[in-house]
């Protein structure tokens, strides 16, 4: 083991009591153990949002790098150590995402009578299944495990990587990585202009299991001198106060300035997902639009009639826009003669026989559309990261036959958009659109194609299936951390909140809170150089990583 109950008696109160604390937890078994993990992993969640209290992070890291000491300590033969670490790894993540996905379920009883049957299976299936990839980096942080400070890379490295195989492996579901401790503070969150959401993750889990040395014998000799900077921990609060100072220093030169010219006005509906959202509704629905969209917010805001880009949420019609001319042509009649509706909505297209259908086929899309005064649709953007489950169905056809069909109500679900496109919007600068949780993944919200550089990251978003809960206050904190790794302002439209307007560093302008109806006016901020994470997306965190696990391996070979 790390530790021997001599030091007990060697150590000052505190240390004492937390050698103790770490014995228990090393040499647990059975239940007792994977209850221990479960409630620690359980713990993290109290570091995202809406809470973010980063010190909350520390326990459930350095309670694994504890768990992980009892599988490399209990005698065990090497493949059997690997096991013990992968399973005590699948509780510890189970506990994480049970405690921060909970609020999955409430999509479930938006129609409960055709969805509650399948609660448990978004509440304790999806945590479940998540808690496999930090049960697979527990597993590897034991390949490379070591007595000494060194294991505390190890678990950065092996449950970093992990985290980075969550957000590609089947389609990919980054929610709530480790990094959000970090990227849930406006100041801490700077750094991931250098090093984005992955590059965080690292840094957080080695800052946050840096503690668990204090249980080590070293630690009493570095207490007793000056050096306890050279310590995990002393090392660990260095590179907080690092990452706070740059932050600090990033955010020094205040508001960023609007682009001239430029009046949004974004309308959150605040549109209940029941049986009120249907097509016979459609005409009420859009007479509701147009009624709020076109109200006084105050003197300098009197109606549409000095608003250049009016902005609607995600999914705003139970009806296809672009197949109802009435719709359209009520939509022209209110907006102003230079201003443009940019909206969602779904899109119908009509493909002919192929191989794969017989007969012709009406396919849907979940779309970005901008309508000018003559009514006319002028572009359109197809969402590309499509939700399992959602907006389609996996499987389908074996799942169809044991009941299951998507949320949304489309024959089939929808079809993927091919690719990420510039959305051209009149009066705006290039827009990057971004459907839904589409605004969740780094690296990977930008056009491939080369250009001009966008002026916008557009979110358009229905969080109204998840009421008044923890998910669109996470959606919106991970759509806000995008802003500062492209050095671009966000301008997010919600259905139910939270609607806002936030600047390249991060900083909201302005916002509409959760379960809000109401409308939401202001400028556009000017957009920033591309800073370094936007020209490496990939490159950058994997530095990082690379020099955890390198540093992981020399304290290996000096042990």
């Amino acid at each position: 083991m790390t530790t021997a109950a001599p030091l007990r008696s060697q150590l000052p109160g505190a240390f004492s009591v937390l050698l103790r604390i770490a014995e228990t937890v090393m040499l647990a078994d059975g239940w007792r153990r994977r209850l221990i993990a479960c409630g620690a992993g359980a713990g993290g969640a109290l570091a995202m949002a809406p809470v973010d209290v980063f010190p909350a992070m520390i326990v459930p890291m350095t309670i694994a790098v504890w768990l992980l000491d009892g599988s490399a300590d209990a005698g065990l033969r090497r493949a059997a150590s690997l096991f013990s670490a992968f399973g005590i790894g699948w509780w510890w993540g189970f506990g994480y995402f049970l405690a921060s996905l909970w609020w999955l379920g409430a999509a479930f009883l938006v129609e409960a009578d055709k969805f509650a049957w399948l609660l448990p299976l978004g509440v304790i299936g999806l945590p479940a299944f998540l808690a496999f990839f930090p049960a697979l980096g527990f597993a590897l942080a034991r390949l490379i495990w070591s007595p000494g400070p060194g294991r505390i890379l190890a678990l950065a490295a092996g449950l970093s990587l992990s985290e980075w195989l969550r957000g590609h492996a089947f389609s990919g579901f980054p929610w709530n990585a480790f990094g959000m401790a970090l990227g849930g503070n406006l100041v801490t969150a700077q750094f991931a202009s250098v090093v984005g959401l992955y590059g965080l993750t690292v840094l957080t889990i080695a800052i946050c299991a840096a503690p668990a040395t204090l249980i080590d014998r070293h630690i009493r000799a570095a207490f007793s001198t000056r050096w306890f900077v050279r310590t995990p921990v002393g090392l660990a609060l260095l590179v907080f106060m690092g990452l706070a100072i740059f932050g600090a220093i990033r955010l020094a030169p205040g508001t960023t300035p609007l682009v001239k010219g430029i009046s949004l006005r974004i309308m959150q509906p605040n549109l209940a997902q029941d049986a009120k959202f249907r097509p016979e509704n459609g005409p009420a629905i859009l007479a509701h639009y147009l009624s709020l969209s076109d109200r006084s917010t105050g003197p300098a805001h009197t109606g549409l009639a000095d608003v250049s880009v009016l902005i609607w949420p995600e999914s705003a019609f139970p009806f296809i826009l672009s197949r109802t001319p009435q719709a359209l042509a009520q939509i022209a009649a209110v907006l102003s003669p230079n201003s443009v509706l940019v909206t969602g909505a779904a899109r119908e297209e009509d493909l002919p026989a192929d191989k794969d259908n017989p007969k012709p086929h009406t396919v849907f899309f979940n779309a970005v559309q901008v309508v000018d005064k003559s009514g006319v649709i002028l572009e359109s953007y197809d969402k590309v990261h499509l939700v399992p489950f959602g907006e389609y169905l996996p499987f389908s056809t074996f799942l169809n036959k044991l009941g299951l069909r998507q949320f949304v109500h489309m024959p089939g679900g929808f079809e993927a958009g091919s690719k990420h496109v510039i959305l051209n919007v009149p009066g705006l600068p290039p827009v990057v659109p971004l459907i839904c949780y589409e605004a969740i993944f780094p690296g990977d919200v930008m056009p491939s194609v080369p250009g001009e550089r966008p002026g916008l990251l557009l979110n358009l978003t229905n969080d109204g299936w998840f009421g008044n809960t923890a998910g669109p206050y996470q959606h919106f904190a991970q759509a806000r951390l995008r802003t500062i790794e492209e050095g671009l302002p966000l301008v997010r439209a919600a259905n139910s909140g939270i609607s806002a307007i936030v600047d390249p560093y991060g900083r909201v302008l302005s916002e509409l809170s959760l379960g809000r109806e109401g409308l939401l006016d202001g400028g556009l901020p000017q957009r920033l150089g591309p800073p370094i994470f936007a020209h490496l997306p990939f490159i950058s965190p994997f530095l990082v990583w690379l020099i955890a696990i390198s540093c992981s391996f020399i304290f290996r070979r000096q042990v």
